[in-house]
């Protein structure tokens, strides 16, 4: 995710670092040569460009928008809800560890389930942006071995977590309500887990996204046609507005659509298990805390 100070107005027509114009700049050069190529054989006279009514191009123009606008709603409250399940992480973690010291103590047992509540964050993270889980939950585990093999690495966490305070149960150490409480806090991540597994596994229908990039291009090719006869040198400049318009908003409705990757746009969730691994290791009482993660180039992953 881009974190900037907010720039002046000025300076931002100039900034690309966060902008779309680096993933469509390739389409932009296609479509404005396209235009230029058009200007040059009607100007020379190759072919000859009846005066063409732009309603048509207006009427379209205005659909291609509406439905744009449609796609990158539903990308956006892809994005948003995603953001909102990690803060509620954030919660969840904050809240198992407090409530854990409470009733477990400062005791082994209470310090090995908090530190695995970070092994789960990592783990889920990695899940996600498809490394290796079992590899960054390891180190946080007092008992590595309940991750080897298993495909599911953060649910094998909570099962995991759920045995450590079921055997306290039974030795007493906490009452039942007391365990129905924490294992509330287990359930919530795995609610967690299970809604950001559906985000990332079930993309918007293809044909959708398929229709309205193949309608850009199209709207973007043949605008040309129309323009050249009513303004002339002037039609590459307005047909380069229209297609970064487009094909800008077609781009970032791919990025949004699929928040956990590494594009710009995308939400920063290593930063936010850092910061789970901060509050939980600082309610250990451990003084050597890691650092937040900081954006680098104006980038926060």
């Amino acid at each position: 995710m881009i974190v900037r100070p907010r720039p002046g107005s000025f300076e931002l027509l100039f900034i690309l670092r966060g902008s779309i114009v680096p993933a469509i700049a390739s389409r932009l050069a296609a479509i404005v040569a396209f235009s230029c190529l058009i200007l040059w054989l009607a100007h020379s006279g190759i072919i000859h460009l009846a005066e063409i009514p732009l309603a048509p191009f207006s009427f379209l123009g205005l659909a291609l928008s509406v439905f744009l606008g449609f796609r990158n709603n539903a990308c956006y409250d892809r994005w948003w809800e995603a953001r909102k399940q990690w803060g509620d992480l954030i919660v969840q973690a904050r809240s198992f560890s407090r409530e854990s010291r409470a009733l477990l103590g400062n005791s082994s047992s209470q310090e090995n389930i908090v530190r695995a509540v970070i092994g789960f964050a990592h783990a889920l993270a990695a899940q996600l942006r498809d490394r290796n889980p079992a590899a960054e939950a390891n180190p946080w585990l007092a008992k590595p071995e309940v991750v080897s093999g298993k495909r599911n690495v953060p649910d094998a966490i909570l099962h995991d977590i759920n045995h450590q305070l079921a055997h306290a149960l039974h030795h007493d150490e906490l009452s039942d309500i007391l365990y129905e409480g924490l294992n509330a806090r287990l359930l919530a991540m795995a609610s967690i887990q299970a809604a950001c597994e559906r985000i990332r596994n079930t993309p918007t229908p293809f044909a959708y996204s398929l229709l309205l990039h193949r309608t850009a291009w199209l709207f973007c090719l043949l605008l040309p046609f129309g323009l050249v006869s009513v303004i002339g040198i002037m039609t590459p400049l307005v047909v380069a507005i229209t297609a970064y318009t487009f094909f800008g908003l077609d781009a970032l409705g791919d990025e949004l659509e699929e928040p956990f990757g590494l594009t710009d746009n995308d939400l920063p969730i290593d930063a936010m298990v850092r910061t789970i691994e901060i509050d939980l290791l600082e309610s250990l009482g451990v003084r050597d805390l890691p650092a937040p993660l900081q954006p680098v180039n104006f980038k926060l992953q």
